[in-house]
């Protein structure tokens, strides 16, 4: 009789869950809303008040921040690093913002502001292969989603799913305006099956920086001169798949603007070696990085695993 009891307590529960993330989506819709339609000059004045209030008041991880750099940039001085780490929260408060701007930016808006050099690269390969489109946590890559906007074929985005239902569907919403389909890094092997079934070209877009668990690394390499564990699900889906793999390098010339740049990795995944285009992926994303440090994710703990490669070790 015990789940007579815990049915009506679950349902309770489960309707108290998502009224509350109802309601803090009410709450906080209309203030980013209010905040995307913002003319440019206060919208980036907004962003200088939320950097004093992020870097000089709370200090919204300077010490992970300034680690990292000490970490990589070892023959660095101390100025440079605190001019990095000072130079890196200002393009976050700009990065995140722009976010929020997406909510009322058009197609034609963000082809101003998001430049690509050199699509017909894209739009060349996809003439007879899907693309396998890899980026790093750099310049503005909520934006990088906007290179389908140029494109022919559908293309897709994988995400981390957000634990607001709510939020997660306005996102995707979002996302389709660009052309976009988001989909999760469990659907995606099966998304790309799919559609190579139909006989349908389509490019994949992954963020593909981030730090695995140790114990599930299956793979130990060098970056930015440090041994970490790194994902190497992309290259097997590209090496399994034959996809195509291209490198996406975003730039920031300027507040608001970006400049973007294909650079190819292999044309025929299966005709790469064994960690091929995982270590390509990694030096592009190096010298990306080494090129301008501050627009890099530094307050993400890519690096937090290095001592626990026993293998490394002994």
């Amino acid at each position: 009789m015990m789940w007579l009891i815990l049915v009506p307590n679950i349902t309770i529960f489960a309707l108290y869950f998502f009224s509350m993330q109802l309601l803090v989506f009410i709450l906080v819709y209309p203030a980013l809303w209010f905040v995307s339609i913002l003319p440019y000059r206060l919208f980036y004045l907004l962003s200088d008040f939320f950097f004093f209030l992020v870097y000089h008041v709370v200090g919204y991880r300077k010490k992970v921040v300034y680690d990292n750099l000490k970490l990589v940039f070892p023959e660095k001085e101390e100025s440079e690093i605190l001019r990095i780490q000072k130079d890196f929260f200002k393009h976050m408060c700009d990065m995140f913002l722009e976010m929020v701007k997406t909510m009322n930016l058009s197609k034609e808006q963000v082809k101003k502001r998001y430049v690509i050099s050199n699509i017909e690269l894209v739009k060349e390969i996809e003439k007879t292969n899907s693309i396998l489109v890899l980026c790093a946590h750099y310049a503005n890559w909520e934006w990088n989603v906007s290179i389908n906007n140029y494109t022919e074929s559908k293309g897709y985005a994988v995400y981390q799913k957000i634990g607001n239902d709510y939020f997660d569907k306005w996102i995707k919403r979002l996302r389709e305006r660009w052309n976009t389909t988001l989909i999760t890094q469990q659907q995606t092997v099966k998304t790309v099956m799919r559609n190579m079934r139909d006989g349908i070209t389509c490019s994949y877009g992954m963020v593909s920086d981030q730090s695995p668990q140790a114990h599930r690394a299956q793979y130990w390499t060098e970056f930015m001169g440090v041994n970490v564990p790194v994902f190497n699900g992309a290259e097997n889906m590209a090496r399994k798949m034959n996809l195509a793999v291209v490198f996406l390098k975003v730039s920031k010339v300027k507040r608001g603007y970006y400049k973007a740049d294909f650079i190819p990795i292999t044309l025929s995944g299966r005709e790469t070696k064994e960690n091929e285009i995982t270590d390509k992926f990694l030096q592009l994303t190096e010298h990306q990085i080494r090129e301008k440090p501050e627009h890099y994710l530094w307050s993400h703990k890519r690096w937090k695993h290095r001592k626990k490669n026993k293998r490394k070790l002994k």
